[in-house]
């Protein structure tokens, strides 16, 4: 039989631990560095989410939020969560979401050694990450600095940070939050053998490397609620290594998953954003790795990397290569992009003209404005 829009299996109900969900379309996490200078997310920012809710997204996750005023910022204006104004900033954004019906958790990151904000940046080792800071983020620009070494003192306080930052969005109303141990960011410097030269508990084997985003996950999910969707973010590819693979392959990504789970993840998000689905979420020989976490873990699995592609996202569902798919860039365009597929009516294209006033939400109004008059 021929697929159809209307029959498409993202439109299927879906549920994540004790969330239930309206259908299989999640908003992927996007950094639009929309805050105030101190971190608080604005009036703006929860009428920018609640459209992709009223456009019919089950579940939204909302941008990496830092959850330390030490080293954790990344970027100027991004949002925190580690201050009483920033907790009541995120109420708005989920009041607002809420109010239209759909679900949505928090990404909690630290940016480690790729910070361009903080004077002094840190990471698991004194290694200069490779590449250029990110154009339009941050106060700094240039190659990225060689990061100071987070002794036991630090570990412990970063990671406390985290845990104190998801009970204050279980405070606000999130419905759980992600940790994000993707793209080179903190988490990730530790589990990439490049910039983590520790020896144990917190480098060296693979199961070492991985340890702190398990020690996270295990003290999140102790301190909140049971109901509280606690989910990690995996990737191969960094922000600066867009053609990086786990080095272990296979043996490394079956450790990976075992341990989020053990930890008690409640869903996996693998993003394969750089380069696409194909590329990303596969070894290097070709084997699928968010099919091998579902089968490893019996977690759902949330895909990324394309997915606003009809055929494509219905091959994954149907194939059970995983249970969810992640839009990011093509959501822009298209904040209504569920309701479209179950409409039949096409998407619009994503253009980079969308950032022409920067990568504000303010900016993007802007263009959009200027599109419509």
């Amino acid at each position: 039989m021929t697929q159809t829009a209307n029959t498409h299996p993202a439109l299927n109900t879906g549920s994540i631990q004790n969330l239930e969900l309206a259908n299989r379309y999640v908003l992927a996490p996007m950094s639009r560095a929309s805050a105030t200078e101190d971190g608080v997310p604005t009036a703006e920012m929860a009428e920018y989410y609640a459209r992709f809710a009223k456009g019919g997204f089950g579940l939204l996750i909302a941008e990496g939020a830092y959850p330390d005023t030490t080293f954790s910022q990344a970027y100027s204006n991004q949002p925190g969560l580690c201050t009483d104004a920033q907790q009541e900033g995120w109420r708005q954004v989920v009041e607002a979401v809420h109010a239209q019906g759909s679900k949505i958790v928090l990404q909690l990151i630290h940016a480690g050694a790729v910070s361009q904000v903080v004077d002094v940046p840190h990471g698991p080792s004194p290694i200069r990450p490779e590449g250029h800071m990110l154009q339009m983020y941050g106060t700094k620009q240039g190659p990225y600095e060689e990061p100071a070494e987070l002794c036991e003192k630090d570990i412990a306080a970063l990671k406390a940070g985290f845990v104190q930052a998801a009970k204050r969005a279980e405070k606000a109303g999130f419905d759980g939050v992600e940790i994000h141990c993707a793209n080179g960011y903190l988490l990730d410097q530790f589990l990439t053998p490049e910039t983590n030269l520790r020896n144990a508990p917190y480098g060296g084997s693979v199961e070492n490397r991985i340890r702190l985003t398990c020690e996270i996950i295990a003290e999140v999910r102790a301190i909140c609620r049971q109901d509280f969707v606690t989910g990690v973010r995996l990737s191969q590819a960094k922000a600066t290594q867009p053609d990086y693979f786990w080095m272990g392959g296979l043996d490394d990504a079956r450790v990976i998953f075992s341990a989020v789970a053990e930890a008690g993840a409640s869903f996996i998000h693998f993003a394969s954003e750089r380069n696409g689905y194909f590329y990303h979420s596969s070894t290097k020989d070709g084997v699928r790795l968010t099919k091998l976490a579902r089968e490893i873990t019996g977690l759902p699995v949330i895909a990324n990397g394309g997915l606003e592609d009809f055929s494509l996202s219905a091959q994954i569902l149907s194939e059970g290569e995983a249970d969810f798919l992640a839009i990011g860039k093509s959501a822009m365009c298209n904040p209504d992009l569920p309701n479209r597929i179950a409409n039949q009516q096409l998407l619009k294209d994503f253009t980079f003209e969308v950032f022409s006033y920067g990568i504000q939400v303010s900016g993007q109004l802007k263009w959009e404005a200027e599109q419509s008059a």
